[in-house]
């Protein structure tokens, strides 16, 4: 009986000692949740067994930038006190207009003291109620184990602090990711593709959804793919700093289609990888919503199958315009102001498609100079037909052009009608010196014999001992090499060119 007393005094004594015997080691690994919390912020902590603990310190050596919290998750719970908490963190967030409905099946912190901080600190970084509406799972996100650590390794890659909040609201998801194991391998990947380290922010903030991708899925095959159709690996990085979306896109329903079916066109996949190469969002034009109908559009209104690749070619940006309302303003202002048909149009597209793009009043300034100078209307209109890059010129390179050819060639303007290229070339670096030499040496040529020429084919003209008839310009040939008529020297020069090659020399300039 003695002995059984005296255990039971022993028993107690131990249950209302206080816990001095644990290291300070041993608390943070027995008792976590409980060290996260200050004393006069839980009545649970007035328990004398509690109180010798002291609370976690509110500074972190590794993120100093960001304020770390005063409480991190809570106490250990029974399910009945829990199911308290919940209700009493869903009243508060109802309380400031956040409807907590989808965090039903969400671990919750165990004190509003810990949701209120989480709030207070996103708020603090530029989110609203309606953000967290938005997205209410991101205040699942404890403030300590994830959402410093993520913007503090963002801020770190190039995100500016004060983006931040906008970064967030783009993709809220970022803040349940895990920075070694899924935002380090994308930025290293990133890298691995030559962009620079300056532009990965900026490639961040343009497309957020990157740091969610796995490396061996979308993004390794579509930069695999095009590669394999010619686009140069160095220039990889480039176009995702212009065009981030493409490494998000499926290469066989998205990439892959739109690729073949441009070449189906004409299109060779030189001449593609390069238009990728410098323009890379044309990857993103959709091709049963976009691309298809605007090919249909151009034939259509006139413009020969056969002139589509060189189009393209020529301006890719013309795939993704909202083409049919811009050819129908653009035809109907042609046949009003220049009396130029619906046929004459066509031909002007097929020449030069940026034309879709100008501006009236652009192609009224050059067209009222010609005119004020006594070419007619009609004569106006089949310049711009043959020549339609007359309509994009400066007036005042016009200008000094036309007044060198009146004053010091002395020349009829039926030579600008059948010649309107006369205004295109450089009047200092091409015109004057070689009509001085023309007139040195009492040669009589048309306009096309001495400029249509390069400098070599000049010269040779220039010494020789007859004077060459004059030939057509180059004529496009969907698919294949550029025929030049009367040349055969010049096609001779070119036999270890591929075809492909010709064509892109030729007809692109991107």
């Amino acid at each position: 009986m003695i002995f059984l007393l005296r255990r039971k005094q022993s028993f107690k004594s131990i249950l209302t000692k206080p816990i001095h015997f644990l290291s300070n080691e041993s608390k943070h690994h027995i008792f976590p949740p409980l060290l996260s919390l200050k004393p006069s912020q839980n009545p649970q902590f007035n328990n004398p067994r509690v109180s010798s603990f002291k609370p976690l310190s509110t500074q972190s050596s590794k993120f100093p930038e960001y304020e770390m919290p005063t409480v991190t998750w809570g106490v250990v719970q029974g399910r009945k006190e829990k199911l308290v908490s919940r209700v009493i963190i869903c009243d508060y967030l109802k309380s400031i207009g956040i409807i907590p409905d989808e965090l039903e099946n969400l671990e919750l912190p165990s004190t509003v003291d810990v949701m209120r901080e989480r709030v207070e600190f996103l708020q603090k970084i530029g989110l609203t109620i309606d953000d967290f509406n938005e997205y209410p799972l991101m205040l699942g996100c404890s403030v300590r184990k994830n959402i410093i650590p993520v913007l503090g390794y963002l801020e770190k890659v190039g995100i500016q602090r004060s983006r931040m909040g906008e970064f967030v609201k783009k993709y809220p998801q970022v803040l349940h990711a895990s920075v070694v194991v899924e935002l380090v391998p994308v930025i290293r990947f990133l890298r691995g593709l030559d962009v620079e380290r300056q532009d990965i922010g900026y490639v961040l903030m343009k497309y957020p959804e990157l740091l969610g991708f796995k490396l061996e899925g979308t993004m390794s095959t579509s930069v695999a793919y095009l590669v394999s159709i010619g686009v140069n690996p160095r220039d990889i990085g480039p176009m995702v700093t212009q065009y981030p979306y493409f490494l998000g896109m499926r290469v066989g329903t998205m990439i892959k289609p739109l690729v073949e079916y441009l070449i189906s066109l004409g299109l060779p996949k030189k001449i593609l990888a390069r238009m990728f190469e410098k323009r890379a969002y044309i990857i993103g034009y959709d091709l049963e919503e976009m691309v298809k109908p605007n090919v249909d559009c151009l034939i259509s209104f006139g413009v020969q199958k056969q002139s589509l690749a060189s189009i393209i070619a020529q301006y890719p940006q013309i795939l993704g315009l909202p083409l049919k309302a811009k050819l129908s303003t653009q035809q109907y202002f042609f046949n009003l102001k220049l009396k130029i048909d619906p046929e004459g149009f066509a031909r002007v597209i097929e020449k030069m498609p940026q034309v879709t793009s100008l501006g009236q009043n652009v192609i009224m300034k050059p067209v009222d100079f010609l005119i004020g100078r006594g070419i007619s209307v009609d004569d106006v209109a089949k310049m711009i037909v043959k020549c339609p890059q007359l309509v994009a010129l400066q007036v005042g390179l016009i200008k000094n052009s036309f007044y060198f050819f009146k004053s010091e060639m002395g020349r009829p303007l039926k030579e600008l009608v059948e010649f309107p290229e006369f205004f295109t070339y450089g009047l200092e670096s091409r015109i004057k010196p070689r009509f001085m030499r023309l007139k040195h040496k009492g040669i009589r040529c048309s306009l096309s014999w001495f400029l249509n020429c390069s400098d070599q084919r000049f010269e040779e003209r220039l010494y020789g001992d007859y004077i060459e008839g004059e030939s057509e310009g180059p004529v496009f040939v969907m698919g294949g090499k550029l025929d030049l008529p009367g040349n055969d020297d010049v096609a001779g020069d070119e036999e270890d060119e591929s075809d492909d090659e010709v064509l892109y020399r030729r007809t692109v300039s991107l």
